[in-house]
């Protein structure tokens, strides 16, 4: 049964909120509740456990934040664009193609520094989009949602292949890439945040100002050129938006996995079918989960930490196929 939207808001606000106070309060080095406070509002460059608040756990809450945020609307928006529930970033080969482009500026340009590599990581997005959508037009019924998602199977596959023989053939480009193709967002500094930042803001801004035209495009193409939607000039726009958000957030914390996939489900589940509540749910909830397995991956095997890449596919899929079981996925 579906509860009011503004009150599901708030209560997403509220639990996103306490997931940060607590990625900033717990972890390895024990800090008292009160610490945080005092590194947040009364800073102090002398004292260790606020050290560690502000220089290790407050930029990969910000990661966290922003790259869950941004996966989350991205897949709401993949799902939307094709009419597929299992359409996602990382299953339509999205992600796949962000990494390969990351690891061929790694091992064959050997650029550093997120604005030199976050531009491959969007050609390479950019162009296994393309890859995927000219594949399953192959065919009398050209682009179904079902030859999509296979397509997407079939780039992920081969792309992924291609990225493992460029890390096998440069021992250094393993060295640096095997931490980050994990997907995690510990250790990653705030340079690339704060360089990427911006081109996130927007793209996520666009994504909530595609509510209302993915609802419509949701009737069909026929029913919604019958309403006015410019069909190609809308699966631009959201196709753009799609690459920006996934190549910047891959960019940034890797190719992880599952946030695209489950959280526009879980948002479903409450709102219903209407992208005018999922894209905001998404916004509020794909954080949650990122940030919260995180945090799950710093208890699991302490004193060391489990990537947080790891955790998202552990919990996605019991969680998805949930969803799946008590769900009538056509329904978009």
């Amino acid at each position: 049964m579906s509860i009011k939207p503004l009150v599901g808001i708030t209560v997403a606000l509220v639990v996103l909120i306490a997931i940060l106070w607590i990625s900033l309060w717990y972890g390895v080095v024990k800090t008292p509740i009160q610490t945080v406070f005092s590194a947040i509002f009364d800073y102090d460059p002398e004292n260790y456990e606020q050290v560690v608040i502000r220089k290790l756990r407050a930029p990969r809450t910000l990661i966290g934040l922003i790259v869950g945020a941004s996966l989350a609307c991205a897949g709401a928006l993949s799902q939307g664009l094709t009419r597929n529930p299992l359409a996602s970033p990382g299953l339509l080969g999205i992600n796949a193609g962000a990494a390969f482009g990351m690891v061929a500026a790694l091992s064959l340009a050997n650029l550093e520094g997120a604005r030199s590599y976050v531009w491959f990581a969007l050609t390479g997005a950019f162009g296994a989009s393309i890859l995927v959508h000219n594949i399953a037009r192959i065919g009398r019924q050209g682009a179904t949602p079902v030859k999509i998602a296979l397509s997407g199977v079939i780039v992920t596959a081969l792309l992924g292949s291609w990225t493992s023989a460029l890390l096998l053939l440069n021992e250094q480009t393993l060295d640096e890439a095997r931490f980050w193709l994990v997907g995690s967002i510990s250790g990653r500094g705030t340079d690339a945040l704060v360089k990427l930042s911006p081109l996130m803001a927007c793209g996520l801004l666009a994504a909530l100002a595609l509510g209302r035209e993915l609802n419509i495009n949701a009737l069909g193409q026929h029913t919604s050129t019958s309403l006015g939607q410019r069909i190609r000039l809308f699966r631009a726009l959201t196709g753009l938006t799609i690459i920006v958000l996934c190549g910047c957030a891959v960019a940034i914390a890797g190719p992880i996995s599952f946030v695209g996939l489950a959280i526009p489900h879980i948002a479903r589940s409450i709102v219903g079918s209407d992208y005018r509540w999922i894209l905001p749910y998404s916004l509020f909830l794909g954080p949650c989960l990122l940030i919260g397995a995180d945090i799950l991956g710093r208890i699991v095997i302490q004193p060391r930490e489990l990537q947080a890449g790891i955790v998202t596919a552990v919990l996605g899929a019991p969680i998805l196929i949930l969803l799946v079981r008590n769900t009538r996925l056509k329904n978009l």
